[in-house]
């Protein structure tokens, strides 16, 4: 006869957990991502975290402190290292592949279920390209996994657990605000499918309560600042990022962001959550995943917004998946589930990963699936086509480096220390401005000519960047112009410049 768990009668307790194994595999996909962690270059989000670290706030335009906090810490014990840079992120996504085992723990699955479920997220596609940089994906994506794995603990077993979830929901929104669509939405799916009663103790509101006031923060930054984040959401669901997709996307995007050849796995896991009596003290999560997915498709959101569920999905399919395994034919079954496993590593990997000679990743289709990977290659380049701008004008005049987006700016500030501060209009490096009015010149990389010669007298072609391995990016080609003799106040300029995206 099962055991059940105290105060929970009729949900049985969930199976020893495979700690060892999945501490092992967490730490094999850690020690994977520091491996190529130094590989091609710096991403433009990292360069722009870089020195968002350096002008710390309680918030930003675009996000909230953490990551930003994140980047200082790395890069102040251990200056210019890539590799430390990124190793939260390693760190992160290895803790993912260890709860999303705990998580197929919680719905009953025994050791092969809980390794199945964690190596189906090891080799996941969203895992490996957001565990390889420096982002607010990454601590996002561990910000829902914990939440879940708590949140399923918490709608069993009540009491205090609902104060750790008021923890780190109030710590992961200091990272982005999309932790409260999880909450919402489970709370939703309480209401609407149970367990109703879990509402009726005081833990639960406790629980948010504190999570208001760890967030409390970076809301009155928010709230003091005009809310911009709202004004961000609102661009970036009118295609004002370069990584938008069109919205008709949105769904078909969901079966890639594990691998195209495990999405009946949490495809399964979706189905049991909905219908399977044994987890009905789970259902909210079918219908947070439901709801979710309408609200980010009717509002613009990124495909990968969902990302987060997907180990909770993952954690519900391992068991059946395994009884489809062991109803019949088993060698040919396992076989194939065992194929699929390794084909969606090396295929994700691939594509995720700095694993191809960058020489030669403009002849790959790498780049136009992952866009951050061509975007982290040439920035060393780059500041050096801005260096030699530089020094056509006169060492003793004040010249600025005005860049389009936070990406180029990151770069000069990174690599080109002797033109440092540069500035932009982009995000919170607009906050961080304007140039002071001494400047009369600027080196200029990623503005309409048309604009320049509206404020300076004098606009000229200085050069073109190139990454020199011929990787069509978004920087390849660009005109570096030099602008001297400006005619408009800063202040004037600056309103114009500001951009959010």
């Amino acid at each position: 006869m099962s055991a059940v768990v105290p105060g929970e009668p009729g949900i049985p307790a969930p199976p020893p957990a495979a700690r060892r194994d999945l501490l092992l595999l967490g730490a094999a996909v850690t020690a994977l991502l520091l491996a190529v962690a130094g590989r091609y270059g710096y991403s433009r989000d990292e360069l722009y975290f870089l020195r968002a670290g350096r002008e710390l706030a309680l918030g930003y335009v675009d996000q909230g402190p953490l990551t930003p906090l994140a980047a200082r810490a790395m890069d102040s014990l251990f200056p210019g290292s890539l590799t430390a840079l990124r190793a939260p992120s390693a760190l992160a996504s290895g803790a993912v592949v260890v709860l999303t085992g705990l998580l197929a723990r919680e719905f009953g699955a025994g050791r092969a279920g809980q390794l199945l479920a964690a190596g189906c997220m090891a080799v996941s596609s969203i895992l490996l390209i957001a565990g390889h940089l420096l982002t607010t994906t990454t601590p996002d994506l561990l910000a829902w996994t914990t939440l879940s794995w708590l949140l399923v603990r918490a709608l069993r077993d009540g009491g205090r657990t609902w104060l750790l979830v008021g923890v780190v929901a109030g710590l992961a929104l200091q990272n982005k605000v999309q932790p409260a669509f999880l909450l919402a939405g489970v709370l939703l799916g309480v209401l609407a499918g149970g367990p109703r009663p879990v509402l009726r103790s005081p833990w639960p509101w406790l629980g948010g309560l504190l999570a208001l006031a760890l967030w409390a923060p970076n809301l009155a930054w928010q709230a003091t600042s005009g809310w911009p984040q709202l004004e961000l959401a609102e661009a970036i669901a009118s295609g004002s990022s370069g990584t938008s997709e069109p919205w008709y996307l949105f769904l078909p995007f969901q079966l890639v962001l594990v691998s195209p050849l495990l999405v009946p796995v949490w495809a399964a896991g979706l189905v049991r959550l909905a219908r399977d009596p044994a987890l009905r003290t789970w259902r909210s999560f079918a219908v947070a995943y439901g709801v979710l997915a309408v609200v980010f498709l009717v509002t613009g959101g990124k495909p990968y917004y969902l990302a987060g569920l997907y180990p909770v999905l993952l954690a519900a399919g391992a068991a059946p998946v395994l009884d489809w395994v062991r109803r019949g034919g088993t060698r040919l079954r396992g076989g194939l589930l065992a194929a699929a496993l390794a084909l969606s590593l090396a295929v994700d990997a691939t594509l995720g990963l700095p694993l191809v000679p960058v020489g030669a990743l403009a002849s790959t289709p790498v780049p136009d699936v992952n866009y951050d990977a061509g975007e982290t290659v040439g920035w060393p380049r780059f500041a050096a086509a801005v260096e030699r701008a530089r020094d056509r004008l006169p060492a003793a005049e004040r010249v600025v480096v005005l860049t389009g987006n936070y990406g180029q700016a990151g770069a000069v500030d990174r690599f080109a220390p002797g033109l440092a501060p540069a500035y932009s209009g982009h995000n919170a490096y607009a906050d961080w401005g304007p140039p002071p009015e001494d400047a009369e010149a600027a080196v200029v990389v990623g503005l309409p000519r048309s604009d320049l010669e509206r404020w300076f007298g004098s606009v000229t072609a200085s050069g073109r960047i190139d990454n020199g391995v011929g990787l069509d990016n978004e920087e390849q080609g660009a005109t570096v112009w030099l602008a001297t003799g400006r005619r408009v106040p800063w202040a004037e300029i600056w309103p114009e410049l500001r951009r959010l995206g």
